[in-house]
């Protein structure tokens, strides 16, 4: 499906506060981004998913004029980023990938800097910067260096130095890459509670729990181009339904195990020979276990491994795209062998 546009388009009824209408950019011969189209609610998260070298950070730098396309349109809040990029740096706040902070000012400091840098008067800024600590819980560390934060913590300073000036419209670039678990949860409360406060949020991300945690909607990138649109179930839909899966360990039983499950599921299953993986669609999910399990010990078959499986995001990443996100290659590489005669039912996160 890679080389096929798919467009999933909910009527959300909102107003577009970002707009990316056929977007070319080329560095040299490379071109990164080949007519890029999205848009994201105002008031919402838009997810932006893709592999590396999709082109997401380079669409979060058009919009935040940090890079003036080759061709096409791009807006925040109906303001042209190409005509007018002073107009949109007053509605936007960004985020990247690392930490923007001075690591030898206090948290304090960091942020007093950037309020001054806003035009605040000192008064203004000093209390900017109290309240901004105490929303993201670092009043007790602001007098502190920030060399001696954690990574959270650092993370956490650089999204209240990006709302210094109250945007309307945030640019969040890969916000919780590196962090610990802890962090990361930490960081999604962070999100949803500015989100409630009426900020519209641009969210590109290598974690699909993530985007299927905090994104109203979701579009996915791969070589420039959106090849999907839509909230997360309507993507996931893409993929299909539920479908049942068995692993039998000995060969000689996987024509025996087909024809059992094929009875059950009233549907062929495909069979992969050299895992000894069965797998059919199963509309009526975990309803259909008993029948499976019955016929598969009637025609007297040994089953190692046994699971419903529901689409999760990885899955449409990779029936789109061809590939998994590199999480998802690092957490299965991280996972030991399934516990043998276990029955799994798998959920998306």
């Amino acid at each position: 499906m890679r080389d096929m546009e798919v467009k999933v388009v909910a009527s959300s009824g909102t107003t577009a506060a970002i707009v990316v209408d056929d977007v070319v950019m080329k560095f040299g011969k490379t071109v990164a981004l080949d007519g890029l189209s999205f848009s994201g609610d105002e008031g919402k998260v838009l997810g932006v998913l893709g592999p590396n070298g999709a082109g997401k950070t380079t669409a979060v730098r058009i919009l935040s004029t940090l890079l003036r396309s080759d061709s096409g349109r791009a807006s925040v809040c109906g303001v042209d980023v190409a005509r007018d990029p002073y107009g949109v740096r007053q509605l936007i706040g960004l985020t990247g990938q690392y930490a923007a902070v001075d690591e030898f000012l206090t948290g304090w400091e960091n942020l007093e800097m950037v309020a001054r840098l806003f035009r605040l008067s000192r008064k203004q800024a000093k209390a900017r910067a109290d309240e901004l600590l105490e929303q993201f819980d670092l009043a007790e560390a602001g007098s502190r260096p920030v060399k001696t934060y954690s990574g959270g913590m650092r993370r956490r300073l650089d999204i209240a130095a990006s709302l210094v000036a109250k945007p309307r419209v945030m640019f969040l670039d890969e916000p919780t890459t590196g962090l610990d678990p802890r962090s990361r949860v930490g960081m999604w409360s962070v999100i949803k509670e500015l989100v409630q406060q009426g900020t519209t949020m641009l969210l590109t991300t290598q974690y699909l729990d993530e985007a299927d945690h905090l994104a109203d909607s979701i579009v996915v990138i791969d070589h420039g181009k959106a090849i999907a649109r839509g909230t997360s179930d309507e993507l996931k839909r893409l993929v299909g339904g539920e479908r049942l899966e068995i692993r039998v360990p000995d060969p000689s039983q996987l024509a025996a195990a087909a024809q059992a499950l094929a009875v059950a599921a009233k549907e062929t299953p495909t069979i992969d020979e050299d895992s000894g993986w069965l797998r059919v669609s199963a509309p009526q999910g975990a309803a259909v276990l008993p029948d499976v399990v019955r016929e598969l010990d009637e025609a007297g078959v040994r089953i190692e491994d046994l699971a419903i499986h529901r689409p999760t995001l990885d899955d449409v990443f990779f029936s789109l795209t061809g590939r998994a996100t590199e999480t998802d290659v690092e957490t299965k590489a991280g996972k030991g062998a399934h516990t043998p005669n276990s029955v799994r039912v798998e959920e998306s996160a």
